[in-house]
């Protein structure tokens, strides 16, 4: 056999061998946990994985102006002056500390003093830079739920 052709075939080889890994590596990322997590988390993973129409807090344990903040689901719902109730992470997107209160429309976290707007979730006092990541909810009979 001549080089030449051993050389093409080589070269088919390698393209072959280097498909079939691409491939893979496609599948592997595609199934793996971190594919599906910016549907629902921020950055470092400060977001809830609400199951879907699950029963958050009833309507009347938010006060208008206030919020209350759930912290085994790491979420925390605040209620505007013309009762529009928001859902935002209740982990402080500076170092991943549970925020405790919403008070005079400031969502606070008491590991730094970090607060953030209880309408926007963006930041209001630092050391945090980044707004606390959006949850969705929607109010149904009295009840605020997960979307």
């Amino acid at each position: 056999m001549s080089p030449e052709p051993l050389s093409r075939r080589s070269a088919l080889w390698g393209l072959a061998v280097a498909g079939a890994a691409g491939v893979v590596g496609f599948v592997v990322a595609r199934g793996s946990q971190a594919a599906g997590a910016g549907a629902t988390a921020a950055a470092n993973d400060y977001g809830p994985a609400a199951a879907p129409g699950r029963l958050l807090a009833r309507l009347d344990e938010l006060t208008a102006g206030g919020g209350v903040v759930l912290a085994d689901q790491k979420i925390v719902l605040t209620r505007g002056p013309d009762d529009t109730v928001r859902g935002f992470s209740a982990v402080c997107t500076h170092q991943g500390c549970p925020v405790t209160a919403v008070r005079d429309g400031v969502i606070i976290c008491p590991c730094h003093a970090s607060q953030f707007d209880a309408a926007t979730g963006q930041v209001v006092s630092g050391p945090a830079t980044r707004p606390l990541p959006p949850v969705a909810v929607v109010v149904r009979d009295d009840g605020v739920f997960t979307t």
